[in-house]
This record gives structure tokens, C-alpha cells and sequence, in this order.
């Protein structure tokens, strides 16, 4: 595993850093467990962008099952928050 500084991969690691903060302050500040929910999804995003960062394999089954679990965590949310939440 060689480091390997992917401009994008650290973008795109910094916005979901920045993402998980607000969802996180939005939850606290209002309890909404929608903010949460993708707050949660999007740290998921961001623990793959650092493996990649630190040499991981982007294609890596874990990383693909991290990435797979942070979109349906967002997936489930949205639809929870439209089904339930009427």
C-alpha cells in the first residue's frame, strides 16, 4: 500500500468531513434523525476516501461494501423520511 495523494479523493474526503459535521450540529441543534441518518452515510463515504488516501485499493471489496452500506444508509433515510414522515 503506497500513499497516494488523489486530488479528488481528498476533496472529496473534506466534503464529507464537512457534510458529517452538519448533519451531526443539525441533529443536536433539532434532532433530526434525518441529518443523522445521512450524516452517517457520509462518514461511511469519508472512512473510504481515507483508505484510498492511505493506500487502499478503491476497487477493494471492503471498500465496496463500506460504500454500498453509506448508500443505503442514505437511501433508507430519504425513503423513511417520505414514506413515514407525512
Amino acid at each position: 500500500m503506497a500513499n497516494t495523494w488523489d486530488p479528488l479523493a481528498v476533496i472529496n474526503l473534506v466534503f464529507c468531513i464537512i457534510i458529517v459535521l452538519l448533519g451531526a450540529w443539525c441533529y443536536t441543534k433539532k434532532n433530526n434523525n434525518l441529518a443523522l441518518y445521512i450524516s452517517i452515510g457520509f462518514g461511511l463515504f469519508g472512512v473510504s476516501h481515507f483508505a484510498v488516501l492511505i493506500g487502499a485499493d478503491s476497487s477493494s471489496i471492503s471498500l465496496v461494501i463500506i460504500r454500498s452500506l453509506g448508500y443505503l444508509v442514505v437511501i433508507l433515510a430519504v425513503l423513511k423520511e417520505a414514506v413515514f414522515n407525512k
